[in-house]
């Protein structure tokens, strides 16, 4: 199926590219200190080390953001752009932003199913960056366990993050336009430790939980493929911050890119968009129902990724291996 947008490609300046490192830099040290920061600072609480008034200066910024809401901060659009240039982003859509607006027009509503996790979705965030205006209503959904974490919920909530619970997405749904839809990286955290720059490895043969839900809610889901989420940095998929990772549905583990430093690579990133699925809204699907349609959506996925796969160098040799 033809694609409907033309290729982008950029010409950019060194400056820019600098810039557009430093900031997914930012995220990737956040997201990499955090941890140590949130245990280092109640441990100076604890023992009100080293005076107890800079005890409190040191934890200020973890008390801050205990005490608030992540907020989606659609107006820093502008400012985090030259992350897209960084990795050289690109988007191919079958379905348009054009015809995605019909749709939702007419009452329907997506989960768009993305997929690889990686540590983080650059990908996902470079195209948050090119999202017209009214698309960007559409939220992304989150571990409760990351919208819990101080900092990093602060951080990463700036994305419009939502609490990927079961009773949560049935109200989403409910809510008008753009709204109601929401991006789903299907693979959760569990997908990360499948992270290879040898291999792509989706975790999601027992993911079924999305499509016996869109199925109830009438909902319909778009497949994409967020190229390069595995291969702008690597994860240590073993050991004692591995398995805790696991347990808490969030990445406490060590990962690296550029240097084997928290900075990654600017591997080229390519956000693909299928067409709908096409599926009927059934208040008690069975297991035959939800067995059906979780096959087309992996077939969909398949095809997505050896249909595009070529476009990037990291990827043209890459074999696709559903778990």
């Amino acid at each position: 199926m033809a694609e409907q947008n033309p290729k982008r490609s950029r010409d950019i300046s060194t400056a820019r590219w600098l810039a557009g490192m430093a900031i997914a830099t930012t995220f990737c040290t956040v997201y990499f200190f955090s941890p140590m920061y949130i245990i280092g600072s109640f441990l100076c609480l604890m023992f009100q080390y080293p005076t107890t008034n800079w005890s409190f200066v040191i934890a200020s910024p973890l008390i801050l953001s205990i005490f608030t809401k992540p907020m989606s901060m659609p107006k820093l659009i502008p400012y985090l752009s030259p992350m897209a240039d960084y990795f050289d982003y690109e988007e191919a859509f079958e379905l348009s932003d054009d015809e995605a607006r019909k749709l939702v027009n007419s009452g329907k509503r997506f989960i768009v199913g993305a997929q690889p996790h990686g540590v983080l979705s650059f990908c996902g965030m470079s195209a948050w960056t090119q999202t017209p205006a009214d698309i960007s209503h559409v939220h992304t959904a989150a571990a409760g366990a990351l919208l819990q974490t101080p900092i990093l919920k602060n951080v990463m909530g700036i994305f419009g993050l939502v609490d990927a619970s079961k009773k949560n997405l049935q109200k989403h749904f409910k809510k008008p336009g753009f709204s109601g839809c929401l991006v789903l990286y299907v693979g959760g955290i569990a997908e990360l430790f499948k992270s290879s720059r040898k291999e792509e490895r989706l975790y999601l043969k027992k993911r079924k939980g999305f499509v016996k839900l869109a199925l109830r809610e009438g909902v319909d889901i778009v497949p994409a493929y967020m190229f390069g989420n595995t291969s702008v940095l690597t994860v240590l998929k073993h050991g004692p911050l591995a398995a805790l990772s696991r347990k808490l549905q969030v990445s406490l583990t060590y990962f690296w890119g550029k240097y084997y430093l928290p900075i990654p690579r600017d591997d080229k990133v390519l956000y693909v968009r299928g067409k709908p699925l096409g599926l009927p809204h059934i208040a008690e699907p069975t297991d035959e129902d939800v067995d059906k349609w979780h096959a087309k959506y992996c077939d969909e996925v398949t095809r997505l990724f050896n249909n595009y796969k070529e476009r990037l160098p990291a990827y043209k040799h890459k074999q696709l291996f559903i778990d």
